[in-house]
């Protein structure tokens, strides 16, 4: 082969080398910090409707996989619930994390808001992504555990 020919060959394999290793660490970028979401986007986004209130909820029952209750009365300290000693409700549930989910008071109303979770917090069968107001008789899953807020 003309050496004109092979150093062209080099050239293209080097490019394309360089663009996978680009690609490569581009999609190990996106992975770690999340896609970019434009404002503009961001702002056309209309906010869910209000929910309407029930009352508010006056204790919190833990219903385990093993199918035992238990009952913790809610004050206005936010509970933090997780697999840790330092929670307020210790969860006996490997899907469950070390500090998994807290429920909190703000403004006269309760709100459950998700740690950072590997597995993810549950409202009603909605992932919790933000703090989400909580009434009596919603449901709180964190793995095989439920959680009921109730009068």
């Amino acid at each position: 082969m003309p050496p004109l020919v092979l150093t062209i060959l080099k050239v293209v394999f080097l490019a394309l080398l360089y663009l996978f290793i680009a690609r490569a660490v581009r999609v190990i970028y996106l992975d770690l910090v999340g896609p970019r979401v434009p404002k503009a986007r961001a702002q056309q986004s209309t906010p869910a409707p209000p929910r309407k209130r029930r009352g508010q909820p006056k204790s919190l029952v833990v219903t385990e996989a093993e199918g035992a209750a238990r009952t913790f009365p809610i004050a206005t300290e936010p509970i933090s619930i997780g697999r840790a000693d330092g929670c307020q409700v210790v969860l006996a549930d490997t899907y469950a994390s070390q500090m998994h989910a807290r429920v909190f008071p703000k403004d006269g109303s309760w709100f459950v808001e998700d740690l950072g979770s590997t597995n993810g917090t549950y409202l009603n069968r909605a992932k919790v992504t933000a703090p989400s107001e909580v009434s009596p008789g919603d449901e709180i899953r964190i793995g095989k555990t439920t959680l009921e807020f109730r009068r």
